[in-house]
C-alpha cells in the first residue's frame, strides 16, 4: 500500500470515527431525555399514589369505571334518545 493509499484510509477511519462520536452524542443526549421523562412519569405516579406494577390494574379499573358510567348516562337517557346512542 502506497502513501497515497494510506492517507485515504487514515481519512476515511477518521471520518468514520467523527461519524461514530456524533451517533454516541446524540444517543447520549436521547438517553438523557428518556431518563428525564421516566423519573417525571414515576413522579406523577407518585402523586397519584400508584406504584409502576399496578399501572395495568389501575388502567383496568379505570375503564370500567368509564363503561359503568356510560352505562349510567344511557339509562338517564329519555327513550327517544337511547335508541340514538345504541
Amino acid at each position: 500500500m502506497n502513501q497515497k493509499e494510506q492517507e485515504k484510509e487514515i481519512a476515511l477511519l477518521k471520518a468514520n470515527l467523527d461519524k461514530a462520536k456524533e451517533i454516541r452524542y446524540k444517543a447520549e443526549a436521547r438517553l438523557e431525555q428518556l431518563e428525564h421523562q421516566y423519573n417525571e412519569i414515576l413522579n406523577e405516579l407518585n402523586e397519584l399514589n400508584i406504584k409502576p406494577e399496578q399501572l395495568d390494574d389501575e388502567i383496568k379499573k379505570l375503564e370500567d369505571e368509564i363503561e359503568l358510567m356510560i352505562n349510567k348516562i344511557k339509562q338517564l337517557l329519555p327513550e327517544e334518545l337511547k335508541e340514538q346512542v345504541e
